[in-house]
């Protein structure tokens, strides 16, 4: 092996490191999150450890506050279930559907009474 196929080796693991550091579970995060709040350990060890930069760890701190605040803002009780962008479509046809056909019996309606009743509404 040369020295350009082993630097190509070291740079091909390297970038490998550096892809799996982008994709850590919300789990590990708040794992990194919790470690780095404890005095025990300089912060720097816990990063050099997990492959990670200072501003990863920025970025982690800012996702943990904002998670807690948009978590802590939350009013008590049952949250809201989020519809899907198709299924709030699908919904909505149906709804207009709906509207649509009130609308036809009503003048069916209107017409059916006026041939009974003389026009009369009240019965």
């Amino acid at each position: 092996m040369s020295k350009s196929d082993s630097q190509a080796a070291d740079k091909g693991s390297s970038l490998q490191s550096r892809e799996a550091r982008h994709h850590l579970s919300p789990e590990k995060k708040f794992q990194i999150f919790l470690e780095t709040q404890h005095a025990d350990k300089p912060a720097a060890e816990i990063l050099r450890r997990e492959g990670l930069y200072s501003s990863d760890l920025a970025r982690i701190r800012q996702q943990v506050k904002e998670g807690a605040m948009e978590r802590l803002s939350a009013r008590p009780g049952k949250r809201k279930e989020a519809v899907s962008a198709k299924d709030y479509g699908a919904l909505k046809r149906e709804l207009e559907d709906k509207e649509r056909a009130m609308a036809d019996l009503t003048v069916e309606l209107a017409v059916l009474r006026k041939k009974t009743n003389g026009g009369s509404w009240d019965r």
